[in-house]
């Protein structure tokens, strides 16, 4: 419930408490989250008929989600998201696994007051070796008064006292920097676009930017492309890819799987000159649309991107287009793509679309965050 949809409260709120809502009618609608300093104001725990929430109501509700994920990986994955906020209830609230160790992003601080008591729900269901508190940049000010900081572990403590953590994937070996790494230390989500661009790399040079820490480079090494670059203007994070690489190499990569690091802009260095010599490109940058007023530049920095990557790519080559801008509809970034990469002699041929995995269900069309295209270079026009 945002701010300005709230007409009066009997009460001034502080953030955590549990705000009753009723209609002009006076008529019980729900209960939720208040945030005093959010103009999300309510985050909506339930609605409809009147609840006890206490803690098995929320032993329930971990229940519920725990449900969904449980049987869906096989051992060779240890690591995914076992709550994914709103669409499972919990709203404001994310938490990944990454092998033994749980990682509890929030994005609203009326969470906090409510640690001491959830915090020991998640120790008893799933014994993790340590629960780390990540904290979005929007609630700062307000965690420093309740004594609480971004990147700190708020339960056990990590594997070897550091980060970062490993975890497996499909078989292969990852660190995911729990402390300070983006989101929560690691792309679960594109978990599923990572296994589809292994099955398109053998024989293949590949390009990946906005590397980050090497997902799709590994992915593609495995599948049998012949080089793989990985392009990212952060060099912890290429620093990161490399030792993925190496902690790979010869047990879940060839060998003599070939990979380069290249730290730049990826805008620059797409759009400066360059050969055509890439078979499969992907391109998965960060949100470029973070609110509304955003979508305009987020589409034409899409445009930008998709145009002087189809540039880069040999005819028979791919591109692999992602957005995580929850701004900008499925439907309207795969249309811009596809705007993009008419330019030129080459058809562009669809080849497949995708959106979120399972362990990151929308449930609501605003949750609908993630998508990918994959457009084939195909034969000249006539």
């Amino acid at each position: 419930m945002f701010a300005d949809s709230i007409a009066g409260l009997s009460r001034p709120g502080k953030t955590g408490e549990m705000a009753v809502v009723y209609d002009t009618r006076d008529r019980f609608l729900g209960l939720g989250w208040y945030d005093a300093t959010s103009p999300l104001r309510v985050r909506m725990l339930h609605v409809g008929s009147p609840v006890t929430i206490d803690l098995a109501w929320w032993r329930q509700r971990l229940e519920t989600a725990l449900s969904i994920r449980e049987k869906r990986f096989d051992p060779s994955t240890t690591g995914w998201r076992w709550i994914h906020g709103e669409n499972d209830g919990w709203p404001g609230w994310v938490l990944d696994r990454y092998g033994p160790v749980l990682v509890l992003k929030l994005y609203t601080a009326a969470w906090l007051p409510w640690l001491d008591p959830l915090v020991p729900l998640l120790q008893e269901r799933l014994a993790p070796a340590a629960i780390v508190l990540r904290l979005s940049r929007n609630m700062a000010i307000e965690a420093e008064k309740q004594g609480r900081r971004d990147g700190t572990v708020i339960a056990g403590s990590l594997p070897g006292d550091s980060s970062p953590v490993l975890f497996e994937e499909h078989g292969l070996l990852f660190e995911a920097d729990v402390l300070r790494g983006q989101k929560t230390g690691f792309f679960l989500d594109q978990r599923e676009n990572r296994v589809r661009v292994e099955s398109l790399a053998r024989g293949r040079i590949v390009l990946n930017t906005f590397a980050y820490t090497g997902g799709f480079s590994l992915y593609a090494a495995r599948g049998g492309a012949l080089i793989v670059e990985s392009l990212d203007s952060n060099p912890r994070a290429l620093d990161s890819a490399r030792r993925n690489f190496e902690r790979n190499r010869g047990l879940r990569l060839p060998r003599d799987a070939g990979h380069e690091l290249i730290r730049a802009d990826a805008f620059e260095w797409l759009a400066a000159p360059g050969a055509s010599r890439y078979d499969l490109i992907v391109l998965d940058p960060p949100a470029l649309a973070q609110r509304a007023e955003d979508r305009p530049s987020a589409l034409q920095g899409y445009e930008h991107l998709a145009r002087n990557a189809w540039k880069r790519l040999r005819p028979g080559g791919i591109l692999a287009a992602a957005s995580c801008s929850a701004q900008v509809g499925a439907k309207d970034f795969f249309q811009v793509v596809q705007e993009a990469t008419r330019e030129g002699p080459r058809l562009a041929r669809v080849l497949e679309t995708t959106g979120q995995p399972a362990d990151h269900p929308a449930c609501f069309p605003e949750a609908a965050y993630l998508k990918c295209i994959y457009l084939l270079k195909a034969g000249t026009r006539r």
